[in-house]
């Protein structure tokens, strides 16, 4: 007998009386199961956590009539940068503004500049003029960052008058970055094959578009990526080489990059990477001579990355041409062009598309952005057509390694000269020129010399950067309604991107009832709440009471369902508390608790992708971490309740341990929702971990005010917080008084039962 939980939870007799015999078995998608599996998964379930003790009880609390178990696909192959990628364009300007704007935040909250880095007044040193007949070279440093250098070259028109379009020049992936030299020998086979048309230019191909771009009348920022050239702040081999955890720079004190405490406040070599570009576009930005409203970005390879991540993020940014970089494939295989949640649901085609309606240009290779002109290009094509401006975006596959060569700069320089309105005259011919050397390119001399790059000094710019944020953070704490507003832009912004779904629709939802049985008082009903979106399965316990007063309690316990019955498979004294009252009590396992383990064991460490080097954002840049998976099943249960056609009048979240934090954060996702809110961590703290491999492992909770910062989210909700404290949370208070609603806080600091209190509390 099986009764359907999409009908009223008010009739449960008659339904059932109208059901019986009947059975409900899908077989027509992905999560199809029969009953009999299904409730020898839970028995299974209650057994290996000890609240059964023998099958014959098993037999007691659940009867077993059908067979085989659900599929979830968080249970499969993890995504990876070499995966599949494509871009659905939106079917309206109002449909991509809402999509944009996510996007966009997405971006700037994986690579740490979520809020927006302060554009204050930047002390560049410019030094070592070298004077050519056309055009002007300078050498260029400053801290974006107290000892986080960005160095380079400044490229200045001669004989012309401005104000001048500036643009930016990331270089990318090339030995030596600016000192990048080709060599004699393999530039004449360049030639040969038609990919470079001078010596001079194949040689030195980075200063050449400087140079000629330059010589068309435009200021040029030639800029080091990390590692590269003079920007060994932080080496090479740290930057782009990093392969093995380094346990001497993994405590909570004493941590450097792609540590578990560098994740958990999103500092990343992307991240640095960024800030570097951000702040060299607010220095040009600050220069008299720029024309504010041509400012353009190119770059290849990992400079490509670099081209379309800031000209996604910043609008200032008019104009953008990323080389051999943009494509469905492989997203980009350095730690420097990966962070935790940048490509998860997106991916670089996308990140393009945030460029419309400004100018985009685009050149593939043969390498990964070979397809570009069949796959991805088609898209780009059809959205820049939806918002109007069809003109905008140019693609072009050139038969020739990775690279930034002749053909694909002279592309380049009819972009620029098109959407800057230079003049120029077309074909625009690249000319020849005296290279620059070393000495004359390279910022650092005894004059000037050179920061350290040691791994002190590392320890130190990543310590003073996240002091910087936290304080940055931290002046939005709110006061008032308007100031609220803005920290819920801001911290709750970066919130919905860490978990990284939205509340699940009606139609998302589909519950596939198991089993339902009449016990004293109440029914137990063993559901799967199917999300199909997603193909994901949350396996969920319900108990219903006979005289049910209209409210649901979703109770979370880090055993899962199975911690909410005792050995006999009775209710715990506080879910019978509940329910005697007449609330009804949802216990649900969220990915890897109970049932799931049954089908598949538990992992002791996060699951990651096929991929040697010890980095994070290999696995997270592509795939949500395991806490916000669990959030997931939350929100899934949330939503069928909220949606469910008996309408219940209040949903209220319960969470105890670990589950606790799963409870605040699904509550500061979706507090209009949750009513109440009974919380008990146990103390426990992000900040204390450790390994980047632990499950719990929540990159950016440091950032954004650890557990307190998720608490402090979850207003409308009244909040019953169980501490150790005297007084509620700092942060927590300042967001409730700022709401007005301060007195729907209530700490409780006493040792006894924790569980009978917060029932206590959740029946006012």
């Amino acid at each position: 007998m099986i009764f359907n939980l999409d009908s009223s939870w008010n009739d449960l007799s008659d339904r059932i009386n109208e059901e019986s015999g009947a059975t409900m078995i899908q077989n027509d998608d992905q999560f199809s199961m029969g009953r009999r599996t299904a409730l020898q998964n839970i028995g299974l379930a209650l057994l290996s956590a000890g609240i059964l003790s023998s099958p014959t009880e098993l037999a007691n609390v659940f009867a077993a009539e059908e067979d085989p178990a659900f599929k979830d696909s968080r249970l499969g192959a993890l995504k990876d940068l070499n995966g599949y990628f494509p871009f659905t364009p939106a079917d309206s300007p109002e449909d991509w503004e809402k999509r944009a704007e996510y996007v966009r935040r997405q971006i700037q909250v994986a690579a740490g500049v979520w809020p927006e880095p302060e554009n204050t007044k930047i002390k560049a040193t410019v030094h070592g003029k070298v004077d050519r007949d056309e055009y002007t070279v300078e050498k260029v440093f400053f801290e974006s960052s107290p000892g986080l250098y960005v160095t380079g070259n400044l490229y200045r028109p001669k004989g012309k008058s401005g104000p001048f379009p500036m643009v930016l020049s990331p270089h990318g992936h090339f030995a030596e970055g600016r000192f990048y030299d080709r060599g004699a020998q393999k530039v004449q086979a360049d030639i040969k094959a038609g990919a470079e048309k001078y010596e001079v230019g194949g040689r030195y191909p980075l200063q050449a578009r400087c140079v000629e771009l330059a010589r068309m009348g435009c200021m040029v920022f030639h800029y080091d990526m990390l590692g590269y050239a003079d920007g060994f702040c932080l080496s090479y081999d740290l930057i782009h080489r990093f392969a093995k955890q380094r346990p001497e720079m993994s405590s909570e004190k004493n941590w450097g990059l792609f540590s578990a405490q560098s994740e958990l406040r999103l500092i990343s070599a992307l991240g640095l990477q960024t800030l570097n570009s951000i702040r060299a576009l607010d220095w040009v930005c600050s220069l008299s001579e720029v024309d504010q409203k041509r400012i353009g970005i190119t770059g290849a390879s990992g400079g490509g990355t670099q081209t379309f991540i800031l000209a996604a993020i910043d609008q200032r940014i008019t104009a953008a041409f990323p080389a051999v970089m943009v494509s469905t494939a492989m997203q980009g295989g350095c730690t420097c062009e990966n962070a935790t949640y940048l490509r998860v649901g997106t991916g670089n085609i996308e990140f393009a598309a945030l460029l419309a309606p400004r100018p985009l240009g685009m050149t593939a290779a043969d390498d990964w952005t070979k397809e570009i002109e069949s796959k991805g290009l088609p898209e780009l094509k059809q959205h820049f057509k939806m918002l109007g401006v069809p003109e905008k975006v140019s693609g072009k596959y050139y038969p020739f390694p990775h690279n930034y060569n002749y053909v694909s700069r002279a592309m380049m320089y009819e972009f620029f000269n098109q959407h800057f309105q230079l003049g120029m005259s077309s074909p625009i011919v690249e000319e020849d020129f005296k290279p620059l050397s070393r000495e004359e390119l390279s910022v650092w001399n005894k004059t000037y010399p050179a920061p350290p790059g040691d791994e002190q000094s590392e320890i130190k710019i990543l310590h003073t950067l996240a002091k910087n944020n936290a304080e940055q953070i931290k002046r939005l704490t709110p006061y008032d309604q308007t100031s609220l507003q803005e920290y819920r832009r801001v911290v709750g912004g970066a919130i919905q991107v860490m978990i990284g779904r939205s509340l699940p629709d009606k139609e998302d939802l589909e519950p596939e009832n198991l089993s339902e049985e009449a016990k004293s008082g109440y029914r137990q009903y063993h559901t799967l709440i199917k999300n199909r979106r997603h193909g994901e399965v949350t396996p969920t316990l319900f108990f219903l009471p006979d005289q049910w007063n209209q409210k649901v309690v979703i109770w979370l316990d880090d055993q899962g369902k199975a911690g909410l019955l005792k050995a006999d498979g009775s209710l715990k004294t506080p879910i019978q508390r509940l329910v005697d009252t007449g609330t009804a009590v949802a216990g649900i396992d969220v990915l890897y608790q109970g049932e799931f383990n049954q089908l598949q064991p538990a992992p002791t460490e996060m699951p990651v992708v096929k991929n040697p080097r010890e980095f994070a954002g290999y696995t997270l840049g592509y795939n949500h971490p395991i806490v916000s998976k669990q959030v997931h099943d939350i929100l899934n249960v949330l939503s069928f309740s909220k949606y469910h056609d008996s309408q219940p009048q209040s949903i209220s979240l319960a969470g105890f341990g670990f589950s606790g934090v799963l409870a605040a954060a699904a509550c500061a996702h979706s507090s209009d929702v949750v009513e109440k809110l009974a919380v008990d961590t146990g103390g426990f703290h992000f900040a204390e971990i450790t390994n980047i491999r632990d499950l719990r492992l929540w990159p950016g909770a440091v950032k954004y005010g650890d557990v307190e910062g998720v608490l402090s989210l979850c207003q409308p909700a009244s909040l019953w917080l169980a501490g150790n404290s005297s007084s509620i949370p700092e942060l927590i208070q300042a967001t409730y008084n700022a709401a007005g609603q301060l007195h729907q806080v209530t700490l409780y600091n006493d040792k006894g039962n924790r569980q009978a209190a917060a029932v206590k509390w959740l029946l006012q």
